[in-house]
């Protein structure tokens, strides 16, 4: 399976470093080609680098690592997204990361599963910082990492991939629950940029 990565930030390059680790082939989809094609000749022959819409035709899970405000945007130009898995990793944040543009009510993973009906989104990675992505900042424990969506197929391929990047996969039930996750995103901005404690946490749910 080829996973597509839309973004060349933060997040969206050290996802590629992190699946393409695992031994994951991954095209990383973005406007700046130079960027792309040195990251790829970097990690090797499991990434390429190609446009958006080229990363998009040619696999069938999609990772959106792209801020909130750019996904509307992208989401037009990236051809046709029948059956494809869209996951989405973004937190609607305002534009001072005080506060989410969206919440209680909806939330940007719904936005977008109403923008494109013909794919099937999945919530994920929102409250991991792109500095935890490497299985070498994190050995210390397994973080998890909350996954929702409304088709159970969907949910499985994305709860395997987190999975093989070496996090817990936490079933966070239907995609309406985004709108719950994307507040403890935001929590966990707080605590990593305005609390003190670094982009070297993250949330986790305890059984006891």
């Amino acid at each position: 399976m080829t996973i597509a990565v839309i973004g060349s930030g933060n997040m969206g390059s050290a996802l590629v470093k992190a699946m393409a680790a695992q031994g994951v082939d991954v095209v990383l989809g973005t406007r700046d080609a130079a960027k792309g094609e040195a990251l790829a000749a970097e990690l090797g022959h499991r990434v390429r680098s190609a446009s958006p819409a080229e990363a998009v035709r040619v696999a069938s899970v999609v990772v959106l690592a792209l801020p909130y405000d750019a996904i509307a945007g992208t989401l037009a130009s990236l051809g046709s997204l029948q059956g494809k898995v869209l996951v989405d990793i973004s937190n609607p944040l305002t534009a001072d990361f005080q506060g989410l543009q969206l919440g209680t009510t909806t939330s940007a993973a719904e936005v977008i599963q109403a923008a494109v009906p013909e794919a099937q989104v999945v919530k994920a990675f929102n409250t991991i910082f792109a500095q935890l992505l490497a299985p070498e900042a994190r050995t210390a424990h397994t973080l998890q990492v909350f996954v929702a969506a409304d088709d159970a197929s969907a949910k499985a391929q994305v709860r395997a991939l987190v999975a093989t990047l070496g996090f817990e996969a936490v079933d966070a039930g239907a995609l309406r629950n985004s709108r719950f996750l994307e507040p403890v995103g935001m929590m966990n901005i707080q605590f990593g940029f305005f609390l003190g404690r670094g982009p070297v946490v993250a949330p986790a749910w305890v059984q006891v």
